[in-house]
């Protein structure tokens, strides 16, 4: 039984194209160029801050968002950078008597916009909160420790095999992948997409009826 549901946040709930762009626009490069290098330094299996490295050797990535902040230009998101199908979801989830959470790689600030969304959820929380960060399975622990239900009972959303699909597969979590945003359309040919995977989906809306489905045995 599926009784719990956990959405990671980038590329699942909100869309980050446009936050991307402002860093292409911070670092003085095209937006064209750094999604461009972006893509590559994901398909290359690399961590996604090298991409800032290729344009500004010795970045630090804290270091600029506070830099941002400064110059009034803080990262920031809002109800339009909200992936269409996400508050219907979330909301069918919840009056099916699920429960919902939300926990991804984020800072405090984001954690902070986060819960200015009102989202139909039950927690929110981020890796700066829990002082732990995917990959690592202490971050899925703590998932684990935050929700009412056994781990194998916990369905966890994300876009990217190797920081949600793998180490909340480790923790003894179901899993869903979207396919969806940069690792989501990059990684999807991997085999570990199939087989490791409790389902795949293309859109958040499939997932009320995919957890009812499982929940009566239609796997």
């Amino acid at each position: 039984m599926i009784r719990a549901v956990v959405f990671d946040v980038g590329e699942c709930l909100v869309d980050e194209t446009r936050e991307y762009g402002t860093w292409a626009d911070w670092l003085g490069v095209p937006r064209h160029t750094f999604a461009a290098m972006f893509g590559a330094v994901i398909a290359q299996g690399r961590d996604y801050r090298e991409t800032f490295q290729e344009f500004r050797p010795g970045f630090d990535l804290t270091e600029e968002r506070e830099k941002r902040a400064e110059a009034g230009k803080p990262e920031w998101f809002g109800e339009d950078d909200l992936y269409a199908d996400v508050r219907p979801a979330l909301t069918a989830l919840r009056e099916a008597g699920l429960w919902v959470g939300i926990a991804g790689n984020q800072t405090v600030r984001a954690g902070g916009l986060l819960r200015g969304l009102d989202l139909p959820s039950d927690l929110i929380a981020t890796s700066d909160d829990w002082g732990a960060s995917k990959p690592d399975v202490t971050f899925f622990e703590k998932v684990i420790e935050a929700t009412p239900a056994e781990p194998g009972e916990i369905l966890y959303v994300g876009d990217r095999l190797d920081n949600d699909i793998r180490p909340a597969v480790q923790a003894g979590l179901l899993t869903a992948l979207i396919r969806r945003g940069p690792w989501g359309t990059i990684q999807q040919h991997d085999p570990d997409a199939d087989a490791i995977t409790t389902m795949r989906i293309d859109s958040l809306s499939e997932l009320p009826e995919r957890v009812a489905k499982f929940n009566a045995g239609e796997r």
